[in-house]
């Protein structure tokens, strides 16, 4: 059986975190669909105050979601992170977290890269000869690079 994974993020600010991590991660911002967005309102289905305009363009203003380019276009992609809004703030560590892997890149060059773009380094770590830094995103949620 094939499965595909969808991982779903809470956040204050969907749409900026969305971004950011498309930037992060070299995907892409999902696009929404105007046109059903305002059907949807005008049939009463939802209201404006469900939506927002962000870079321009009019989105659902509880979420928003990445994929890998290539797969911006699938009807049902294998992997996709969605960032939804909820009310309260992060107050504990993550039970689960990503590890972002920078291939030949340097790790303390990605990091001052990451801390330019608003992420912030939480410690270094590492295990045998394997190492790593772990960071928080914008809005705190942990992951590591290596």
């Amino acid at each position: 059986m094939a499965l595909n994974i969808q991982i779903a993020v809470d956040c204050k600010n969907p749409h900026e975190l969305a971004d950011w991590w498309a930037e992060t991660l070299d995907w892409a911002v999902e696009p929404q669909d105007e046109s059903f967005i305002r059907s949807m309102i005008e049939q009463g289905f939802a209201t404006e105050a469900e939506t927002r305009i962000h870079q321009g363009r009019l989105v659902w203003r509880e979420g928003a979601a990445i994929r890998p380019p290539e797969e911006i276009d699938a009807k049902q992609p294998t992997r996709r992170i969605l960032f939804q809004s909820v009310p309260d703030e992060k107050t504990v560590k993550n039970r689960i977290h990503w590890d972002v892997r920078i291939e030949s890149a340097d790790k303390d060059e990605v990091r001052k890269a990451l801390e330019a773009r608003g992420a912030t380094f939480l410690w270094s770590a590492s295990q045998g000869p394997h190492s790593w830094h772990t960071m928080a995103d914008p809005e705190g949620n942990e992951f590591c690079i290596s």
